[in-house]
């Protein structure tokens, strides 16, 4: 079992519900910052690294900061930083990586490209 996996097996027995819990809320700032097709697909019968996977389409790269840096902003209040972030700077596929959820936020190019829904199919969506 690799770190990240083993970190995420943590925060699973302390709280069971917490990344489903956390998986709505990244959902539901995305989708107040006008996010489009946010979807949550529930990994956890699939992968040991992740709980769910966020994907969210954003019109263009300013709206998909706009995202990332309010699901920053407000989880940072919350003592919730990422493990790690990726594409910040170009924002055309920003990923912000909470261990047990990750959101993805992609401008519509990106998302077509990626195709992270057909490539996570057999991923039950959780209903948001």
């Amino acid at each position: 079992m690799s770190e990240r996996e083993a970190a995420v097996a943590q925060r699973r027995a302390d709280d069971p519900s917490g990344s489903e819990s956390l998986a709505r809320r990244l959902a539901a700032i995305a989708d107040e910052k006008l996010g489009e097709d946010v979807v949550a697909l529930d990994m956890r019968a699939l992968v040991g690294y992740t709980d769910f996977l966020v994907l969210v389409t954003a019109r263009n790269e300013r709206l998909a900061k706009a995202i990332s840096d309010e699901v920053h902003i407000q989880l940072k209040r919350d003592g919730v930083l990422p493990a790690r972030q990726e594409g910040v700077q170009e924002s055309r596929w920003v990923l912000l990586d909470y261990l047990d959820c990750v959101l993805h936020v992609f401008v519509p190019e990106a998302r077509e490209h990626y195709r992270l829904e057909q490539l996570w199919g057999e991923a039950p969506r959780l209903e948001i």
